[in-house]
């Protein structure tokens, strides 16, 4: 990766400023290829899709990693630097032994992103009360069991970013997956409130409202989830679902301190699907 450096000329030169873009908190240093040298990371999910994709990018930019989910293929990941942890993210102590795990390894935790995510094709009359809490324990309660405890470590540091995968079911309404929907939601929601409380200690929170993506998160829906997901993201405007990949290095961006002055976003990466719903 070819690094990039950011103008040395006067940024009076741009129509809103006269003051040179060394004055802005900032970097003016160029940026580097291993932007996250030196820093921890808590990935959900990361045993596949999006999750895995967002693993082995961070790890590739120089990030330590946790890489936590319920499957047993995550532990294909271990290598020198990313250590797998297998453990269902919505029980009580996940979260604060994924926190744990961080410090233990790598004494600090810099980065959380909460990807791991679970669906049902139900409509609301035919839901379960099981159902409906399984689906919000995995997206929601999850999430906020381990944002609470990665604020927590992050806060002697003054300095963390967390980034939450949402999706653009945050808000808009689809028959048949209400409780997904309603996860999506409020991990939205949770994200802009969490943003404004930890701010304060320099602590970014931030989501991504994806579209489809080319994943197996629907393989105990329809007989081929990626396939469906691929035909379903051809309604988009740009004409196509994207791949783990792509939402991965919106992820490292929001993570990097080039997102930071974003704080409460909700960055929509769903090849124009909101824009025309809307």
């Amino acid at each position: 990766m070819t690094a990039t450096a950011i103008s040395d000329q006067p940024f009076s030169d741009q129509p809103f400023s006269d003051q040179p873009f060394s004055d802005q908190p900032f970097s003016d240093q160029p940026f580097s290829d291993q932007p996250f040298s030196g820093q921890t990371a808590i990935v959900t999910g990361a045993a596949s899709g999006i999750g895995r994709a967002i693993a082995l990018l961070l790890h590739d930019r120089g990030a330590k990693i946790i890489a936590e989910d319920i499957n047993p293929a995550v532990e294909k990941l271990a290598r020198p630097g990313l250590v797998p942890l297998l453990a269902d993210i919505s029980e009580d102590g996940a979260a604060e032994c994924a926190v744990g795990l961080a410090i233990e390894h790598f004494g600090r935790l810099d980065i959380l992103v909460n990807n791991a995510g679970i669906i049902i094709n139900k409509r609301v009359v035919d839901m379960s009360r099981e159902d409906w809490e399984r689906i919000q324990a995995v997206n929601a309660t999850a999430a906020f069991l381990h944002c609470r405890e990665a604020v927590k470590a992050m806060m002697p540091n003054r300095s963390g970013a967390i980034v939450n995968i949402a999706s653009y079911a945050s808000y808009f309404a689809f028959p048949t997956i209400a409780a997904y929907t309603a996860s999506k939601g409020a991990l939205a929601q949770l994200t802009r409130t969490l943003a404004l409380e930890a701010i304060e200690h320099g602590i970014r929170v931030n989501a991504i409202g994806v579209g489809d993506v080319v994943t197996n998160i629907l393989n105990d829906v329809v007989e081929d989830g990626p396939g469906f997901l691929a035909q379903h993201g051809e309604a988009a405007p740009i004409g196509r679902a994207a791949q783990p990949e792509e939402i991965a290095e919106i992820v490292a961006f929001l993570a990097s301190e080039r997102a930071s002055f974003m704080v409460g976003s909700v960055v929509m990466a769903d090849g124009g699907m909101t824009v025309t719903a809307g």
